[in-house]
């Protein structure tokens, strides 16, 4: 069931899974049973919490108490917001937990995954962890080198045709090069649904606006995260010449020790939705290991 935030700028749509009630064994820890905590999911430009409809089911089977939120101008939540930056996603999430009652562990997919990591630093009394899903947390470079890489130059002209022109048809064209190889059951569907939301008012301006908000500010932040991060790439993303390298970067920026890479083999920029279960079973291990 859909519920509603108010913040400052609009309200923002969001649904709660799970009690956290629930019992489970500690596999990592040993410890007999414990309480889970509350995870905050977070998706990229261009979707709604629907990108997690198969995450959050899952970690709310294994006693989660999961919140699932539409993006400022994405979903259910409100359009004409006056800025759309990480930062304003942070602030967001930031206000989410604290209305729910946090800490929590947050799950941040692209553009969210920079704004998990400012919120992580901002707010460390209420971040206890980050996941970052094919995040953008740096500021980025490209190089002609990378150009060559077909998978890459392909993604970035069909991004820049969404951004430039405002276009669906450019938005459908990168969705499809973003879910290389395996593709979830209810694709048909669930692509039809994402461009009509792409086409109520206000919708493709929001994605256009992320779009344009580069990652400079969740790069200044990443040194300040106190919280352990697991950064998970798809070896196939196209938002990328090396996925790998890019993961690679964030943990480097990151305190020493904090964060860890993980590559799922075949996923591109959507692992959560190709690789559900890969990703429910990342989390879970990376969590009990925070516990530990």
């Amino acid at each position: 069931m859909t519920q509603y935030l108010t913040v400052e700028g609009g309200t923002l749509a969001y649904e709660v899974t799970g009690e956290g009630t629930g019992k489970v064994t500690g596999e990592v820890t040993g410890e007999s049973e414990s309480d889970r905590p509350l995870i905050v999911l977070a998706h990229g430009i261009g979707n709604s919490r629907e990108a997690y409809r198969f995450v959050a089911p899952a970690l709310a089977a294994a006693g989660y108490r999961v919140a699932s939120m539409d993006l400022r101008g994405c979903g259910e939540s409100s359009v004409g917001w006056p800025s759309y930056s990480r930062t304003d996603i942070a602030g967001d999430l930031i206000a989410l937990v604290n209305h729910l009652g946090g800490p929590a562990v947050l799950v941040g997919h692209s553009i969210s995954g920079g704004a998990a990591t400012i919120a992580a630093a901002k707010a460390p009394e209420l971040i206890t962890a980050v996941v970052e899903l094919a995040p953008f947390t740096r500021k980025q470079q490209v190089s002609l080198g990378d150009l060559k890489v077909t998978n890459y130059r392909r993604g970035a002209f069909a991004l820049l045709g969404t951004a430039l022109f405002g276009s669906v048809a450019q938005w459908r064209k990168y969705l499809e090069l973003a879910y290389p190889g395996q593709r979830p059951d209810d694709w048909d569907e669930s692509l039809a649904r994402t461009e009509a939301m792409m086409r109520e008012p206000g919708r493709m301006k929001a994605l256009q606006m992320m779009g344009r908000s580069a990652p400079t500010d969740a790069g200044a932040q990443l040194g300040n995260v106190r919280c352990p991060v697991l950064v998970v790439e798809g070896t196939l993303d196209p938002d990328w010449a090396s996925p790998r390298a890019e993961g690679e970067a964030i943990v480097a920026a990151l305190p020493a020790g904090l964060g860890r890479l993980e590559m799922i083999e075949g996923a591109g920029h959507y692992p959560h939705v190709q690789f559900p279960q890969q990703v429910v079973a990342l989390t879970q291990s990376f969590l009990e290991s925070v516990r530990a």
